[in-house]
C-alpha cells in the first residue's frame, strides 16, 4: 500500500507517478512501474571555490590531453583517445566481452597511468581467474570489490587514479535510498554521485551498463544524457567478432566503429575489416559495397536470394539492412525496370551480419537481387556505391573518394559510382576503372551485361 514517503517509478523510462499503474503512461511498457521510497533531500552542498567565468584564451587545455586506452580500435570510436574527466557509458548483452575488453584495457593503460578497476559483480578471485586467463601486464593497476556508493568514492579519492572503472552501475547502491540496486533512482543518483566525482578531480571515468530485452540500456533515459560518451559492445555470442559502436561522442564523431575478434586469451584487434565481411568469389546474387561507419570506408558483400514464392505474401527477410529500406528497393526495382517481384521471395544479408547505414549500398542491394533473380554474376572483382532514389535516379554519395581509395587498397580493378561533376577516373588513373552511371538501367547493363 501506498504512502506519503513512497513513488512509483518506471524501470523503463523513469517517470514518475503518485499511483500505481498496470501500463506506464509516458513509454506504453507493461509492468514496469515499481513503488519506491522517496529518497531524502540532500543538503546542498558548500561551495568550496567561487567559480567565475573565463575567456576561452584564459583556459588552459593542458589537463585534456588524451591518452591511449592501449587498443587502436578502442581509441578511434573514443575519437583519438580518452580524454581526462570524461565519462564513459559501455553497454551490451551479457557474456558479450565487455568486462573481458574493459580488464584489458585497464591493464594497457596501468602501464603508464594510474588505475582503479572497481567490480561490484565478482570478489577479487573471480577477477583474478579472468585476469590470468587473459594474460595480461600490468604496473599500476588496483582492484577493488565494493557495491557500497560510499566507500567507492571514498576509495576514489583516497587512490586518485587516472582512469576508474565502475563494473557495473546496476550493481552499485546507495545506502540514502530505500530502492533496490538497479533500479531507476539507485542508477540515476549513482550515476550522478560519479559523475561530479570525476569531473571535479579529473579523473576517466568508464561506466559498465546493462541492457535491456530490446538491448537498449537499462535505466532512465537521462543516464545517457549525463555522460560524455556511449559505446554499444554488439556482436553474435556464436560468432567471435565483436563490434564497438558510438552512438554519442561529445570529443568525437558518432557511429564510429571499432572492430575486434574473441580469442582464447580475450580481444584481438582487426585492422582490416574488410577482410572479414567479404568474399572473391564471383557467384550469383552477391555484390560488394564500399560503405562508410562513422569515418572508415570498408568492403562489405551484399548477398541476395530470389526464389518463386508459394506463399499468398511474398517473404520479405533482412539480416544487416533495414527491411524498410529492402521494400523501398524493390518498389524500384519493379517500377523502373518493370520486373514483378511480387511473385518472389526475397533474402537480403550482409557479410557476417553486419548493420549497415550507410544509404549508398542501395545499389549494391538491387544489383544483387537482380543478379539472384537471373541468376547471373555480377561483373567480376568490382564494387558499387549509390543511392537509389525512388524516381529510378542513382544519387550522389558521401565520402566518394574515401572509398574509391579503400577500393584500390583492396585490389579492386572496377568500381560503380553515381555521376560526378569531378574528373574522378584522372585522380586515379591505372588504379581502378570508373564507371559513372546515373540511374538504375545504365548500373544494370553494365554490372550484369551477359558475357
Amino acid at each position: 500500500m501506498s504512502s506519503k514517503f513512497s513513488t512509483f517509478i518506471c524501470q523503463n523510462c523513469g517517470s514518475e507517478t503518485s499511483q500505481y499503474f498496470g501500463k506506464c503512461l509516458n513509454c506504453n511498457e507493461w509492468n514496469t512501474i515499481v513503488e519506491e521510497r522517496k529518497s531524502p533531500r540532500y543538503k546542498s552542498a558548500n561551495i568550496k571555490e567561487n567559480k567565475k567565468s573565463k575567456l576561452f584564451n584564459e583556459i588552459s587545455s593542458e589537463k585534456t590531453a588524451r591518452f591511449t586506452s592501449g587498443f587502436k580500435e578502442f581509441d578511434r570510436v573514443l575519437g583519438g583517445g580518452i580524454v581526462p574527466g570524461s565519462v564513459v557509458l559501455l553497454g551490451g548483452e551479457p557474456g558479450i566481452g565487455k568486462s573481458t575488453i574493459v580488464l584489458q584495457t585497464a591493464g594497457k593503460i596501468s602501464l603508464k597511468e594510474k588505475v582503479l578497476y572497481i567490480t561490484a559483480e565478482e570478489s577479487l578471485e573471480q577477477v583474478k581467474i579472468r585476469w590470468e586467463r587473459l594474460n595480461q601486464n600490468c604496473i599500476d593497476l588496483k582492484i577493488y570489490a565494493e557495491t557500497n556508493l560510499s566507500l567507492i568514492l571514498e576509495e576514489i579519492k583516497i587512490v586518485k587514479p587516472s582512469f576508474a572503472i565502475i563494473d557495473s552501475i546496476q550493481a552499485i547502491h546507495n545506502d540514502d535510498m530505500g530502492s533496490a540496486p538497479g533500479s531507476v533512482s539507485q542508477v540515476r543518483a549513482c550515476s550522478s554521485d560519479l559523475q561530479n566525482l570525476a569531473k571535479e578531480n579529473n579523473i576517466a571515468l568508464l561506466i559498465i551498463g546493462h541492457v535491456t530485452k530490446d538491448g537498449s540500456l537499462a535505466g532512465p533515459k537521462t543516464l545517457e544524457h549525463l555522460v560524455d560518451v556511449v559505446i554499444n559492445f554488439e556482436g553474435d555470442k556464436i560468432s567471435s567478432h565483436r563490434l564497438l559502436r558510438s552512438v554519442k561522442n561529445r570529443f568525437g564523431s558518432t557511429f564510429e566503429i571499432g572492430i575486434f575478434e574473441m580469442l582464447e586469451k580475450g580481444l584481438s584487434e582487426i585492422k582490416n575489416p574488410s577482410s572479414i565481411f567479404t568474399n572473391k568469389e564471383n557467384i550469383s546474387g552477391v555484390t560488394t559495397i564500399i560503405t562508410n561507419e562513422g569515418s572508415r570506408p570498408f568492403a562489405v558483400d551484399i548477398q541476395a536470394l530470389v526464389n518463386k514464392t508459394f506463399y499468398s505474401n511474398p517473404r520479405r527477410t533482412t539480416t544487416g539492412i533495414s527491411i524498410n529500406r529492402l521494400h523501398q528497393i524493390l518498389a524500384v526495382i519493379e517500377k523502373h525496370l518493370g520486373i514483378k517481384l511480387s511473385q518472389y521471395d526475397c533474402y537480403v544479408a550482409t557479410g557476417g551480419g553486419f548493420e549497415i547505414n550507410d544509404p549508398s549500398s542501395d545499389l549494391g542491394v538491387a544489383l544483387s537481387i537482380l543478379s539472384s533473380l537471373n541468376n547471373i554474376p555480377p561483373i567480376k572483382n568490382c564494387s558499387f556505391i549509390g543511392e537509389l532514389g525512388l524516381s529510378g535516379q542513382v544519387r550522389q554519395s558521401n565520402n566518394l573518394r574515401p572509398k574509391i581509395e579503400e577500393a584500390v587498397r583492396l585490389g579492386i580493378k572496377n568500381i560503380l559510382v553515381p555521376r560526378s561533376k569531378y574528373d574522378l577516373q584522372n585522380n586515379f588513373e591505372n588504379l581502378i576503372e570508373i564507371k559513372e552511371i546515373s540511374n538504375i538501367s545504365e548500373a544494370v547493363d553494365y554490372a550484369l551485361a551477359k558475357n
